[in-house]
């Protein structure tokens, strides 16, 4: 399986490749500049896998929710490759894929809050479980709120091995209080192309994947796009 991946949608601009359980990665942090990036990037993995873009199965990418101008940038440029391959797209959540990122960081935790900054005093935020046959499991729902509004889920007051990932938590310290934790359990990640990739291998083996013109942003705040049923 051959799986191409990206994101724009916050600062981390990411760009892989997932070849048979391999891959090849370049990111980079900026606050501008993604749209000439990105293209190189993915360049850059393609040549590093000796594969031409007509050679994936796939493209998989960051849907947000993130910033428009990233989230939009995402889509748009996941369309125009996917169109141009004749291959199918996955959309990946960027807080799913961040979970997952602060799962593999660590080993025994079970339950991660991810909170992204926002702007505008609010964050992006949802819990995630995991599972043996899945690497992060949403529950409930992606949320954009106040900071003050960000609650874990009552069946989880009691648990154990939980993690904070984000953004969000470097801009508003006082969501470290809801954790067990504390600020020892906090990891300031962003999301990556890696995890969009690795999460889009069960979608794809699934047959969860959409035509091109699917390749659609969420961004939570204003409702402007639905994701597809389908998609995690």
């Amino acid at each position: 399986m051959r799986i191409l991946a990206l994101d724009t949608a916050t600062e981390n601009c990411s760009a892989a490749l997932l070849i048979d359980g391999r891959l090849a990665v370049r990111e980079r942090l900026a606050e501008r500049g993604h749209a000439a990036a990105i293209l190189a990037m993915i360049d850059e993995v393609l040549a590093e896998g000796s594969v031409t873009l007509a050679g994936v199965d796939t493209i998989a990418f960051g849907r947000g929710p993130g910033s428009f101008t990233g989230v939009r940038l995402a889509a748009s440029v996941t369309q125009g490759l996917a169109y141009g391959a004749g291959v199918p797209v996955v959309p990946v959540s960027d807080l799913r894929a961040l979970a997952c990122r602060a799962f593999e960081m660590q080993a025994g935790a079970q339950q991660v809050l991810v909170c992204n900054d926002a702007r505008m005093r609010e964050v992006y935020w949802a819990c995630f479980s995991r599972s043996a046959d899945d690497p992060a499991i949403l529950v409930g729902s992606e949320r954009v709120s106040e900071p003050a509004e960000v609650a874990l889920p009552a069946d989880w007051l009691a648990g154990a091995g939980f993690l904070g990932a984000g953004t969000g938590f470097a801009a508003y310290p006082q969501l470290a209080g809801l954790l067990p934790g504390g600020a020892a359990s906090i990891h300031v990640l962003y999301p990556r192309a890696a995890e969009i990739a690795l999460l889009a291998v069960a979608e794809v083996a699934a047959g969860r994947v959409f035509d091109p013109g699917l390749a659609l942003p969420v961004y939570l705040r204003d409702n402007v796009v639905q994701v597809p049923t389908a998609n995690h």
